[in-house]
């Protein structure tokens, strides 16, 4: 009888998580799981102009695909828009990780006022709306006078005529420009992390390390740094894959014209335009989307595999 009960209970217990668990997982079947579904489905229909009707009922097959690595190997505009990618994520996953981490340890060594004032300032980015954000280096760099880059460097004499970043500078004017953008918003990021980080790491370590001689560097390089690896780990896997899907502000800067849009437009937003503008291919955009998430879960998995996540979640040796 006894036992009858623990098991009645027992049952009773998994019936309770799993119904604090539905509204998670119907959130994540929602907005996760079925867009790729569908995704994977639009891949292999000749949908255009999202004329539903017509075309969600036919079958293609891999012809989408085709064309798309068709595009690759034909056509030079396709072929910028993969270069402009590597580019845009190697540089700018460089900066905001290390960048994010240098904030971090340098607030951490300054007074509290001080290192507030500093992380405010450095959130700024992040918190002004994607339209603004984007208008004020669409100003910054533009191409004329009225532009704030081109009228200091006038104003000193080291340019006697304006210079056009983005569509004259080919190909580092535009890079530049977008990992710029986008690397001071992904800095913040990762110094929140970090700091958060850097707090809840027992203070006696660090002043037993000083009262040893220690300086920041060493304090920084022995203590903080090896103690922070779960978030640097996450920190670096969750810019990569965002890097990977960002297009918002390179997409405005594009329209703007203030970017060259062969060499200003990456992966994702190549995506966006072939199913919301120009050709209004949606087949093509969903394969080439497929192969994107595709790239992403293999990138993901290399980046866990080359900071060691595997031995970080390895249960340590001997008792604890």
């Amino acid at each position: 009888m006894l036992y009858k009960l623990n098991n009645f209970f027992h049952k009773l217990y998994r019936f309770e998580a799993l119904f604090f668990l539905i509204p998670a997982l119907i959130i994540v079947f929602l907005f996760f799981i079925l867009p790729v579904i569908l995704s994977v489905y639009i891949s292999f229909t000749p949908l255009k102009n999202w004329n539903i009707g017509k075309y969600l009922g036919e079958i293609v097959g891999f012809n989408n695909y085709y064309r798309f690595f068709y595009m690759i190997q034909h056509d030079p505009g396709t072929r910028s828009v993969f270069l402009t990618t590597i580019v845009f994520i190697a540089v700018t996953l460089t900066i905001n990780v290390l960048g994010g981490l240098f904030l971090a340890l340098a607030t951490f060594f300054v007074y509290e006022k001080a290192s507030a004032f500093i992380r405010t300032l450095w959130l700024l980015p992040r918190m002004a709306p994607i339209a603004v954000y984007s208008l004020v280096w669409y100003y910054f760099f533009h191409a004329s006078r009225i532009g704030t880059l081109n009228s200091i460097l006038l104003s000193i004499g080291l340019i006697d005529k304006p210079i056009d970043i983005g569509q004259k500078i080919i190909p580092w004017g535009p890079w530049s420009i977008i990992i710029f953008v986008n690397g001071l918003v992904g800095v913040s990021f990762g110094m929140i992390v970090f700091t958060s980080a850097i707090n809840n790491i027992p203070k006696e370590l660090v002043i037993a390390a000083r009262v040893d001689g220690a300086t920041n560097w060493q304090i920084s390089r022995r203590i903080l740094i090896p103690l922070m690896k779960w978030h640097i780990l996450y920190v670096t896997t969750w810019q990569l894959l965002s890097l990977l899907t960002t297009y918002a502000h390179i997409f405005l800067l594009v329209k703007w014209n203030l970017v060259h849009r062969d060499y200003g437009t990456t992966w994702s937003l190549y995506i966006y335009n072939a199913a919301f503008t120009g050709t209004f291919d949606q087949g093509l955009a969903a394969a080439a989307g497929v192969i994107l998430v595709v790239i992403g879960g293999v990138l993901g998995w290399i980046t866990l595999k080359i900071l060691g996540f595997d031995r970080m979640i390895t249960r340590p040796r001997g008792d604890i």
